[in-house]
């Protein structure tokens, strides 16, 4: 593979974050954008030069690598356009079914994959933050509780980012985050689990996004806040992946490796 000018596409090209993956691919003299793929008729400020594919599969036959901040519907067809490719995958998309996260599984067993709810080195370190807080301080004597907050056309909750900070914890208290997990509690709930991760969801106006993860016992608080306050966060981060993961065996990775950090255990 010829690493002095890297091929990128965009699946999801004209999206929020799609259009800021142009903007910093094409600053860069050592990359070209090879194309994108989009389901909006919305290209209007998209240069005639780009061309837009109309599926997956066309676009990964251009590219060294597929950057991909689409719609979990769209990630099963992804996994196999991108299946025994030479292609690898930046992979953002979050709200993924426990199925079509096998199905990533496998398909990391023949190309290299850069996994991550968040490509923000700032939340990568705050969850690794959360794993150590939660693994130093017992969860009889520290509530754990995790708040986010994201603009109003935000379509899952909890944000996959809240998620990832609560599976770092649950995962130093070595338990399952799903049979601890509570999300958006309502109504006579009783009083709180001694093991309970609890989970609160904001919606509003357009914030990029903010997560905190609290810790809270008798006689101290301690919360780890990360406020994103542009976009452009996410697609730096990606694109970074995107160079580091030229060249890697297959194999599922995340942030974490990325920044040269071990994985967390």
């Amino acid at each position: 593979m010829n690493t002095s000018v890297l091929r990128i596409g965009i699946a999801g090209i004209t999206g929020r974050v799609g259009r800021l993956l142009m903007e910093e691919i094409t600053s860069r003299d050592n990359a070209v954008l090879s194309g994108g793929t989009s389901l909006s008729k919305d290209i209007h400020d998209i240069p005639d030069s780009v061309q837009i594919f109309s599926d997956i599969a066309s676009l990964v036959e251009k590219s060294d690598v597929i950057i991909d901040f689409t719609n979990a519907t769209a990630t099963e067809t992804h996994a196999k356009a991108l299946n025994n490719s030479k292609t690898a995958w930046i992979l953002g998309t979050t709200g993924i079914s426990e199925s079509v996260q096998k199905l990533i599984k496998e398909t990391a067993k023949t190309i290299p994959i850069v996994q991550a709810a968040n490509f923000s080195p700032g939340v990568t370190l705050i969850t690794r933050l959360a794993f150590e807080l939660a693994k130093a301080l017992p969860a009889d004597q520290y509530d754990a509780e995790i708040v986010e907050t994201h603009h109003r056309q935000k379509v899952d909750a909890p944000s996959g980012t809240a998620l990832a900070i609560g599976e770092s914890i649950a995962k130093a208290r070595k338990v399952d985050l799903g049979s601890v997990a509570e999300i958006g509690r309502k109504g006579f709930t009783g009083a709180r689990k001694k093991d309970a991760i609890g989970f609160s969801s904001l919606r509003g106006g357009q914030i990029v996004g903010e997560h905190s993860a609290i810790f809270l016992s008798d006689v101290e608080e301690i919360v780890l806040t990360h406020k994103a306050f542009d976009r452009r966060i996410f697609a730096k981060g990606a694109v970074r992946s995107a160079f580091w993961c030229i060249n890697k065996p297959a194999g599922l990775y995340d942030m974490n490796h990325v920044l040269g950090l071990d994985p967390v255990k």
